[in-house]
């Protein structure tokens, strides 16, 4: 009795945690966040990313590179649900993930706090390793199969590609963006020595 009333106890306790809420937040938060910082922004923006599995994937990622938020609009995105939860195996609840209403805006008010902002399109003509990832920065990745929007792509400061030497045109997002996010972590661990 006791094994099995102790294992069922466990899996009760897991799935109550997933059951709890996981907050998002709005733009106040963000920028909040920005003034309170002491090392410089290190930022994920997802344009339209509707898979949750992505999602979940993209938050553990950005959580194990150290970025500071999540960004993503409000509106034909997916949102924070349990399938999301469960594939960012705790980064939902460490990397604050932001939702606003207006991505162009946003990103505007970003470039105006001297945050660079790099896109990623398979077209583009410059490498992600060609590029300085070191200072204050967020990385904007593109929805599954259409990429990044023509009004987000146009707020970028750069755009990058990856390097793709096989037969398929583009990686999915969620290991696009690990490539992206560990191409600057990488590159400011070289500054910071």
């Amino acid at each position: 009795m006791g094994r099995n009333s102790r294992a069922h106890s466990s899996r009760s306790h897991r799935h109550t945690d997933l059951e709890a809420e996981v907050s998002t937040y709005d733009e106040a938060f963000l920028f909040d966040l920005l003034d309170n910082l002491t090392e410089p922004p290190f930022l994920l923006i997802l344009d339209n990313i509707q898979d949750p599995h992505n999602l979940g994937a993209c938050l553990r990622t950005a959580d194990g590179a150290g970025v500071q938020a999540v960004i993503a609009p409000k509106d034909r995105s997916v949102r924070m649900t349990k399938a999301v939860r469960t594939v960012a195996c705790g980064a939902a609840e460490s990397v604050p993930f932001v939702q606003v209403t207006n991505l162009a805006r946003l990103m505007d008010q970003l470039k105006e706090r001297d945050i660079w902002i790099v896109g990623t399109d398979d077209s583009a003509r410059q490498m992600l390793y060609e590029l300085d990832l070191t200072g204050p920065l967020a990385i904007v990745m593109g929805s599954e199969g259409k990429g990044l929007r023509r009004l987000t792509a146009q707020k970028c400061d750069f755009l990058a590609r990856l390097p793709m030497a096989g037969k398929v045109e583009s990686l999915n997002v969620s290991v696009a963006t690990g490539v992206c996010l560990f191409e600057a972590v990488r590159q400011r661990l070289g500054t910071s020595s």
